[in-house]
């Protein structure tokens, strides 16, 4: 069970150790050599061919560091998931590490700002959030529980991940959101340049008559079910009541009752090769004979209503969520790369190691 952590929190998985010819993956015991990133590359090549875990200091944010145990522990679960679609080679494996890397210093400049701002969450607020997934997933604590093992995960682990979550999310709301207006005017403009995104689909409405046959039915009962067909085809077209031809005719069991109805339908609700002869033909028309694997069919097309326009109103709340979202996601982006801006960071010559 992946769990719905209140739309906020991706489950980390946690990394299974392991080495491989050429690589250098962290375990999660102690590193068995640690180098400095400044020792002669010469010098890290030959303890890389030893096959030895290796850890050393990746990078320095603002006086503190990020590890390369840490940049593998990250990257591990990228690479595995990758790993599933085709083998990788060391280049990309490489790329895999220096993203997981960028990724892990803008996660220690978010923790920083949070420790300067005093940003903090309540325990009643980490409870609530909890509550909210266990609702979300329809779970018990002990299922919560039991699910997050599943995962690799305590109920300590998640809840302090939980946390830091939410910190991060005060985080956005000040130093992001709060910051973000979306006009009427850009509402409208937005509505107007996505009409075919507001307009209702097409709709239809046809009956039909059925002659039910099967790949087991005879060829000789398939023969008499197509004359059949074919006779009630032509009273159709001649102008017969159709919804009287199917009561009498039909073999879908509804059809006596209903004339058989086939109610109001869009685009993509009926079968393939029914709804290609519904969409050529006119209302009050009827189709020539019709094959599905389940037997023979004519239809008749009752009504035929264009998709509708909807009112600026009526989706103008999910018009501004779209564009909040979108207005947030550049402005983090342009507020995180202010925010590396202005931070001390060393990043340290890993070749060889990543």
């Amino acid at each position: 069970m992946n769990l719905r952590i209140a739309a906020l929190l991706p489950v980390c998985l946690l990394l299974a150790g392991g080495c491989a010819k050429n690589q250098v993956i962290a375990k999660s015991e102690p590193a068995v050599a640690t180098v400095k990133a400044d020792q002669p590359k010469e010098a890290l090549a030959r303890i890389v061919a030893t096959g030895a875990v290796i850890n050393t200091v990746a990078a320095v944010v603002n006086d503190e560091i990020i590890t390369l145990f840490e940049v593998n522990r990250e990257a591990q679960p990228v690479i595995r998931e990758n790993e599933k679609k085709g083998a990788l080679d060391d280049a990309a494996r490489s790329k895999i590490r220096r993203l997981a890397l960028d990724s892990l210093v803008e996660k220690k400049l978010v923790e920083q700002k949070i420790k300067e701002l005093n940003i903090k969450v309540s325990e009643e607020e980490i409870r609530q959030s909890i509550d909210d997934v266990k609702k979300q997933n329809n779970l018990t604590q002990e299922a919560l529980v039991a699910a997050l093992a599943n995962q690799g995960l305590s109920f300590d682990q998640y809840r302090s991940q939980l946390q830091e979550q939410l910190e991060k999310l005060k985080l956005v709301s000040m130093e992001v959101r709060s910051k973000i207006q979306v006009g009427e005017s850009e509402m409208r403009e937005y509505f107007e340049a996505n009409r075919l995104k507001y307009t209702e689909d097409e709709t239809f409405r046809a009956r039909h008559i059925f002659f039910k046959t099967s790949e087991k039915t005879p060829s000789d009962d398939i023969k008499r079910s197509m004359t059949t067909a074919l006779m009630v085809l032509a009273e159709a077209k001649s102008g017969k009541d159709f919804a009287e031809l199917a009561k009498t005719y039909s073999e879908d069991p509804a059809a006596r009752k209903d004339g058989g109805d086939l109610g109001r339908f869009k685009k993509g609700d009926m079968l393939p090769e029914l709804e290609q002869a519904i969409m050529s033909l006119k209302p009050g028309e009827v189709s020539e004979l019709v094959y599905t694997p389940s037997g023979f069919h004519i239809i008749k097309l009752e009504e035929r209503v264009s998709g509708k326009m909807k009112s600026f109103e009526s989706v103008k709340g999910e018009i501004e969520e779209t564009l909040y979202r979108k207005k947030s996601e550049e402005r983090f982006s342009q507020w995180a790369k202010e925010l590396r801006g202005k931070a001390s960071i060393e990043m340290k010559d890993l070749t060889g190691l990543l």
